[in-house]
């Protein structure tokens, strides 16, 4: 068989035939890195590299022209400079223009001047950029400002960042807090919340500590001094990027007549980035979007100017910094960040709407997660349009969404389709919806799997699994490994699981190590350990300080210890403001409360409000019962006596009787004989 030689490549297992006129072999399209990505020595090195380029937020101009002012040093440099010379992922989080973005190119230019940076845009497929570098013939580092924009399908992924950390290479990030709670708080292990758990995260306060402001004293800028001038109410780094004056005079806009259209463009573009939708915007989008918050602040009343004077008007440069819309090529447009963090109203549906009509796969995941508490309807049809073309990701998200608007049997085979698909990530997605459906032998398999991978989120849902089937040495166990892998909430359920083993002298000086005033996860079970071991006094004094900041658990826990020392009084006081909170625990105690007083209708009353509670409609046919509505009463004690509770066993048993049905009420007593059955006469 000859030589087969294709353009552009090679192909196996190709058959060679004679002659066969024109062949036309075509074969999946690869994402590609944008040109300038292609070619390692166009990648700027770290020491020439320029602020600006890397996303930092420009300054008032000072004397001399300069767009930033000198770096005023900040107290997270010496942790964050530590933690960048190594390889991974390295990610500074906090609101926009605190200085993250400056914070972080300066550490970079110190610590790794001759590393080549890789600052590809958000719409490049990150998969292809290990590869890159290997081709490179110098060290290089990893750029991503605003990190949400590369989370999602061809971003960065865990075997992505796994690859990264093979060849050594840094990789810094910044991330908004807003972005980064949307990405990391309530959702179960996507690719998104899997990356951030295997980053390094250093927080930037917004506001600057005193060694900061006394750094920034010693600075002869005076843009410096005027920041400092106004500390008090905002950030130095925010001050200096003009946030506070562009919000100031977009609000104004936004009430006052003047620039009413403009004001409103900039509303339009604000909420299409807080729905995910990554900029920048078409004119043609924003102009679509913007009539309702014209209507909205008045209409034509204000004397709306003209739409291009609206957008000159946006788009013109304030403070020699920003502008409120940010022009992009093509003659589209940015929101300044500030704007978008700081902005509270409720996102329209009309914007949600198009947000989900212009975007595209990648923009739908991140649009699913932004409305992922803002919006669930959105985050459904997001997920849902992605699991349907096959995005394994995107049906555990769908799976979580559903699951938390209790759609249990939806939510299920979402997350096993994601399973048979092989995605990373739901086996610990489907191990937690089975743990929490009551599910355990279902559930800890799943579990058992992640853990053993690795993956050490997974250990707390599973000790909990373990410690609920009484397993606790195995809970322990498994505990203790969390505890030595530094995983945040392990040392408090260790303490907890002790506490609940009765073994209280190893779980007082864990939880007293762990206890900050009014911490309810903490104080509660210490309450329980200093009372178990006779110091009432002290728990109740721990539970009265803690009760102002209004936890339930707080409350209930100590109505609970007032009742065992029979001041029924102040346990009512304690549980009455829960019942505005529908706390279905209160009503119970509550109600057990007005049963042992013999205020059976109320005790009736507040059992009807907790009838969701499983425990709590033998509670109330006991109540009715006693009340004298028997006709209603004895169905409810039926159905807890077939359940085996004995209580209601008597109540039935006394209810008989007391309706004339003494063979009966015998007949109950010999079916559940007990020594209160036994005891009971037809003369109570």
């Amino acid at each position: 068989m000859g030589e087969n030689n294709v353009t552009g490549g090679s192909l196996e297992n190709v058959v060679q035939a004679g002659s066969i006129g024109e062949l036309t072999i075509n074969s999946a399209a690869r994402p590609q890195l944008p040109r300038p990505l292609r070619d390692p020595a166009r990648w700027p090195l770290a020491a020439s590299w320029d602020a600006l380029a890397a996303g930092a937020h420009r300054a008032r101009p000072g004397a001399d022209g300069t767009t930033l002012p000198p770096y005023v040093a900040r107290d997270i440099d010496a942790r964050l400079r530590e933690r960048i010379a190594r390889p991974g992922l390295t990610v500074v989080v906090g609101d926009s223009t605190a200085g993250k973005t400056r914070a972080a190119f300066e550490a970079v230019r110190e610590v790794h001047p001759g590393r080549r940076v890789v600052a590809p845009p958000p719409s490049a497929a990150l998969t292809l950029v290990p590869e890159a570098i290997e081709t490179a013939s110098a060290p290089c580092l990893l750029w991503l400002d605003d990190l949400e924009r590369y989370l999602g399908p061809e971003g960065l992924e865990p075997d992505v960042l796994d690859d990264l950390v093979r060849l050594g290479v840094p990789v810094v990030a910044t991330m908004r807090l807003k972005q980064y709670a949307t990405f990391s708080g309530g959702r179960d292990r996507t690719v998104g919340t899997e990356v951030l758990r295997l980053a390094e995260v250093v927080d930037l306060d917004r506001l600057w500590s005193a060694d900061e402001l006394a750094r920034a004293e010693a600075c002869d800028d005076i843009r410096v001094a005027d920041a400092l001038a106004h500390h008090e109410r905002y950030g130095v780094a925010e001050y200096m990027a003009a946030g506070p004056a562009l919000w100031s005079e977009w609000d104004r806009a936004r009430k006052t007549t003047g620039h009413p259209r403009g004001a409103a463009l900039v509303a339009a573009a604000v909420d299409l980035s807080r729905t995910g939708l990554p900029g920048p915007y078409t004119s043609d989008l924003l102009t679509e979007l913007h009539g309702a918050y014209l209507t909205k602040a008045g209409g034509e009343l204000l004397r709306p100017e003209p739409l291009d004077e609206a957008f000159a008007w946006a788009g013109d440069l304030r403070h020699g910094v920003t502008s409120l819309l940010l022009p992009a090529d093509g003659g589209l447009w940015l929101p300044f960040d500030y704007l978008v963090d700081h902005a509270e109203d409720q996102v329209p549906e009309e914007v949600w709407q198009a947000a989900l009509r212009v975007a595209d796969d990648r923009d739908r995941h991140a649009i699913g997660y932004s409305a992922w508490e803002k919006a669930p309807h959105i985050a459904e049809a997001a997920f849902r349009s992605l699991a349907e073309s096959g995005s394994a990701e995107a049906m555990t998200a769908l799976g979580l969404v559903l699951a938390l608007d209790e759609r249990v049997e939806e939510a299920e085979r979402s997350l096993r389709s994601a399973l048979e698909h092989g995605y990373v990530s739901a086996p610990y997605a489907l191990g937690v919806f089975l743990h929490l459906q009551d599910r355990p032998a279902e559930a800890e398999p799943h579990l058992r799997q992640v853990v053993a991978e690795g993956t050490t989120a997974a250990i707390t849902p599973l000790a909990d699994l373990l410690a609920t089937a009484g397993r606790h040495s195995e809970a322990e166990s498994l505990l203790r490994v969390a505890v030595a892998s530094d995983l945040p909430e392990a040392p408090l359920r260790l303490a907890v699981l002790l506490t609940d083993m009765g073994r209280h002298d190893e779980a007082e000086p864990m939880l007293r190590a762990l206890h900050t005033e009014a911490e309810p996860l903490v104080v509660v079970p210490l309450a329980t350990v200093l009372s178990a071991s006779g110091r009432q006094e002290e728990a109740e004094h721990l539970l009265w300080q803690a009760l102002p900041e209004g936890s339930p658990s707080v409350a209930l826990k100590l109505a609970t210890l007032l009742i065992d020392t029979d001041r029924r009084e102040e346990a009512e006081h304690v549980l009455r403001p829960l019942l505005a909170k529908d706390d279905l625990s209160a009503a119970v105690m509550l109600g057990g409360l007005a049963f042992v007083d013999g205020r059976f209708d109320e005790s009736a009353a507040l059992f009807r409000r907790a009838i969701a509670d499983p425990r709590v409609p033998a509670f109330l046919g006991r109540a009715l019962a006693k009340a004298g509505h028997s006709e209603e009463a004895e169905p409810l004690l039926r159905t807890a006596t077939e359940n085996g509770d004995s209580s209601a066993a008597r109540s039935l048993a006394e209810l008989l009787i007391h309706t004339g049905r003494s063979a009966e009420a015998e007949e109950l007593m010999r079916a559940h004989a007990t020594p209160e059955a036994d005891a009971l006469t037809p003369n109570e």
